[in-house]
């Protein structure tokens, strides 16, 4: 049992890209329900996290998975592993 390596899993998250921070970086809203401790209410909780985007192919409003890795800068410790909608940015909507 010695030579045998243990590993830890990584977390995922999926959330949604609110901005694009600059080159090679975005910032990804993940949003989880918890429930009240009192009144037993479940509420949306929302965390902002800044994830490397290698390829740059990540818009505002895309729905991504992100995967925690070692630090990559000093806020940035998350990397983009797939894209899983792509979505439409409010200037490119059609408001009437």
């Amino acid at each position: 049992m010695a030579d045998e390596k243990t590993y830890r899993l990584k977390r995922k998250m999926v959330g949604v890209v609110s901005s694009v921070a600059g080159h090679k970086t975005v910032v990804v809203s993940v949003t989880r329900r918890v429930q009240h401790p009192i009144y037993k209410k479940y509420l949306n909780r929302t965390r902002k996290f800044m994830a490397h985007d290698e390829a740059c192919a990540c818009k505002v409003g895309d729905v991504v998975e992100i995967v925690e890795c070692r630090p990559i800068s000093s806020k940035k410790r998350w990397w983009v592993r797939k894209r899983l909608e792509s979505g439409v940015a409010l200037d490119e909507a059609n408001v009437e």
